[in-house]
C-alpha cells in the first residue's frame, strides 16, 4: 500500500555512495536533495568529505544535480562553490524536478538514482519520476521548521515498514531493500 515511499536502498551517508560502486549499478547521475543530505541546512559550505565526495564523482564522470523544493536563490547561493548543477522549486513529492533533469540531460532513468533524508518528498519523487531512491539519515537532527510534519507522518511509515522509526537497517553500500537487485 506505501510502496511507493519505500526506499529502495537505505544508506547511512550520502558520503558512502563510491564512484566504484555507483559505476558497478550503473549510475552516471545522482540526484541529491540540498538540507540534510549533501549540506547540513545550517552549514552552506559544506565540510571536507562532501568536497572530497564531488571530486571522487567528477573523476569517475558521474553527475551530481541538486533537487530542492528550496527558493533559486537559496540553492544558488548554497551550490555556488561546487561542482554541481540544481533544480530549485522542484515541489517533491511531486516528480516536477526530477523528470526536468531526465529531459534536459536525455538521462536514463536505469541510469540515475535520487538521494534524499526524507521518505515523503525525496523517496516518493523518485518512484513517482522511474528512479531509484536512496534514503539517507539526516546529517544534523535538526530540521528547517516546515520539516516538522513530515517527520511526523514518516515515523509512522517506518515504523509501518521497518518495525521502528529509529533503529533502521542503514546500510554503507547499495544493499537493495530486499538484499537483491
Amino acid at each position: 500500500m506505501l510502496n511507493f515511499l519505500k526506499p529502495t536502498y537505505l544508506v547511512e551517508s550520502i558520503y558512502d555512495l563510491s564512484a566504484s560502486e555507483l559505476q558497478d549499478h550503473g549510475i552516471t547521475t545522482v540526484l541529491t536533495d540540498l538540507d540534510n543530505t549533501l549540506l547540513a541546512w545550517h552549514n552552506p559550505d559544506g565540510t571536507p568529505e562532501l568536497h572530497e565526495w564531488l571530486k571522487q564523482l567528477h573523476a569517475a564522470k558521474i553527475e551530481v544535480v541538486v533537487v530542492s523544493n528550496n527558493t533559486w536563490k537559496r540553492v544558488g547561493q548554497a551550490v555556488a562553490g561546487l561542482p554541481v548543477d540544481y533544480v530549485a522549486w522542484s515541489l517533491k513529492p511531486l516528480p516536477r524536478g526530477i523528470h526536468q533533469v531526465l529531459r534536459k540531460q536525455k538521462l536514463n532513468p536505469a541510469e540515475v538514482i535520487m538521494v534524499g533524508d526524507q521518505m515523503l518528498t525525496d523517496v516518493w519523487a523518485a518512484h513517482s519520476a522511474g528512479v531509484r531512491s536512496v534514503l539517507v539519515k539526516p546529517l544534523v537532527e535538526s530540521d528547517l521548521w516546515q520539516t516538522w510534519l513530515n517527520r511526523a507522518i514518516e515515523k509512522q511509515v517506518k515504523k509501518h515498514f521497518y518495525g521502528s522509526a529509529t533503529d533502521l537497517p542503514w546500510q554503507k553500500e547499495l544493499v537493495a531493500a530486499d538484499h537483491s537487485e
